[in-house]
């Protein structure tokens, strides 16, 4: 399932800070053509990271992009991502890349997090796929995958991600543009607090 050159993804990618997590949505070609990004934002601590990954789609109004992809699921101290609900509302494959190996969220969760909060996370978290291991350009990744299967999965992630690279190009563009808006966003001291409430740790 090899995308042709014109063929384009969503990469979402965030930049963690003390108070929010700042996320970028980038449409990028196989070709390494950057057409459009767009920023969102949610609370660290939070739980408001689904929603926002699904208003970024929804301003980016590119259904041509055929699928999403997705660093990791856990941004802003564990605000995770709910790859299934996405997939519902972006109505196309999703794919979450992991770049190193874990023993899993639930250990971290329940040291940091108790009663609805840690419950609500857990539910979540148990929600997700089971990562895989795959191998793009001599790398090893971890996938999670909704609507697409591995195999497939990895073949997109094989179009997307030069040689020379060991991140698929969407992204490492999401990537760079989120960490850039949240430095630009500090230094000049634009409003950090959203309007989603966060229900920060209750045992820590």
């Amino acid at each position: 399932m090899a995308p042709k050159p014109g063929s384009r993804a969503v990469g979402i990618a965030a930049s963690d800070g003390p108070d929010y997590s700042q996320l970028c949505g980038a449409v990028v070609r196989a070709d390494r053509v950057v057409e459009k990004c767009a920023f969102a934002r949610c609370t660290t601590g939070g739980s408001d990271a689904t929603a926002a990954c699904d208003d970024l789609l929804d301003r980016l109004d590119r259904p041509d992009a055929q699928w999403v992809l997705f660093a990791g699921v856990a941004p802003a101290w564990f605000n995770l991502i709910s790859l299934d609900d996405v997939h519902a509302a972006a109505d196309r494959p999703v794919i979450a890349v992991a770049f190193e190996e874990s023993n899993g969220l639930e250990k971290p969760l329940r040291e940091h997090f108790s009663g609805e909060a840690l419950d609500r996370r857990l539910a979540t978290y148990r929600e997700l796929p089971a990562r895989k291991p795959v191998t793009v350009n001599d790398t090893e990744l971890w996938l999670r995958t909704v609507g697409i299967d591995t195999v497939d999965a990895t073949d997109i992630l094989r179009a997307f991600t030069p040689d020379s690279n060991e991140r698929p190009e969407p992204l490492r563009v999401a990537q760079r543009a989120a960490r850039a808006g949240r430095q630009q966003a500090e230094r000049f001291g634009w409003e950090t607090a959203g309007d989603a409430a966060t229900d920060k740790p209750t045992d820590s």
